[in-house]
């Protein structure tokens, strides 16, 4: 019995197994609105056999954006095309669909990664950037604004917009993005936070910010449906965000009821040193599930169903996500439970492609013909 592919209950969703769709940027919206490549991209994506999709970092307001081309749920408009989307998966699909809300702070107006990347100057169509600290992401670029208390009411009052919007178009579950160097990993972070105020300095002050968005978009969102957090769990830098941050964080968002943590890495800034590897992120998930029991969800150069089980079977995390592996292999799912002797959904269309060697893999089926 697999328990990669056994059943996981987040408040009243029932995932019936363990492996997610992380969220991945595709840089191809239009002024925050779905197109045709989102369509084709989460329609794929939501048949891999992963129990919940996450729609990629969905921002908040339009100067929240990482890139021009990124997905947003600010206008009625952006509402529109993501709901025209989720109803076409729903006809094909019970894959759970969940949302990143976001906010990317002073890394936002960059050039989409195929164009380099890096901060677009105001005069060149880019924006000014906000942060909790008019401190540049790096050295020689345009300095964020630092928030004052409108801006921190407006980005807010934004969360709470785009939650609003995500429980319209019919999400299963919202997360909220605390990681990879963006606006709520700014304020957890000493390195981007530098604020004297009540959101600044210590530990509680840093983590403010963050929990407010978490208690707000919690309020706004139905009670029956989970809110998760990702986080970077490290800074990977001297004097920065570090594990043992994460894990009071951890607590206290399981204070106030959080349903699982994201235990990602790194983001903050360009002085970071990652030790890649196999799996290098799982130990964060380990010790923040250890020292927390919350549900955790590991992620990181994750590719084999066998080495996802083992994750999930040891008690390491309760949940795997996969990006890269997921676009390299649009049927991940499928190809790990025939591995680890699990069983998977797929629509009838599909059902002729079961191997011979894999009766069970897509549970019962009919197929017949005269």
């Amino acid at each position: 019995m697999s328990v990669l592919f056994s059943p996981i209950k987040l408040r009243g969703l029932t995932l019936k197994n363990r492996v997610v769709v992380s969220p991945m940027c595709q840089y191809s919206a239009d002024d925050g609105v779905a197109t045709d490549w989102h369509f084709t991209h989460i329609n794929n994506l939501s048949l891999s056999g992963a129990a919940m999709f996450c729609i990629e970092a969905t921002h908040v307001e339009a100067i929240g954006r990482i890139t021009p081309g990124c997905l947003g749920l600010y206008s009625d408009a952006a509402e529109a095309a993501l709901k025209q989307i989720l109803t076409s998966v729903r006809k094909h699909s019970t894959t759970a669909i969940a949302m990143q809300l976001a906010h990317a702070g002073r890394k936002a107006s960059s050039a989409r990664p195929w164009d380099g990347g890096q901060l677009i100057p105001v005069a060149q169509g880019g924006w000014q950037t906000v942060a909790p600290s008019a401190l540049p992401h790096k050295e020689g670029e345009a300095a964020p604004l630092a928030l004052d208390a409108a801006g921190l009411k407006r980005i807010r009052e934004a969360f709470v917009d785009s939650a609003k919007r995500a429980e319209r178009i019919g999400i299963d579950a919202i997360e909220l993005h605390g990681a990879h160097g963006y606006l709520l990993h700014q304020f957890l972070s000493p390195i981007s936070n530098k604020r004297t105020d009540e959101y600044g300095g210590s530990l509680e002050n840093r983590m403010r910010f963050p929990l407010e968005i978490y208690d707000a978009v919690r309020a706004a969102f139905p009670h029956d449906k989970p809110v998760g957090m990702r986080v970077s769990s490290t800074d990977w830098v001297e004097g920065g965000w570090d594990l043992a941050q994460t894990i009071e964080f951890s607590k206290a968002l399981k204070a106030r009821g959080v349903d699982w943590i994201d235990a990602s890495s790194g983001g903050v800034s360009p002085l970071q040193k990652i030790p890649l590897g196999p799996g290098y992120q799982v130990q964060f998930a380990e010790a923040i599930k250890r020292e927390t029991g919350l549900p955790t969800i590991a992620v990181g150069l994750i590719t084999e169903g066998k080495q996802a089980e083992e994750i999930v079977a040891s008690g390491k995390a309760d949940m795997v996500a996969l990006a890269r592996g997921m676009l390299y292999d649009p049927r991940w799912g499928w190809h790990a439970a025939a591995d680890v002797g699990g069983e998977v959904e797929a629509p009838p269309q599909y059902w002729r492609s079961q191997p011979s060697t894999q009766k069970a893999l897509f549970g019962k089926t009919n197929f017949g013909a005269r």
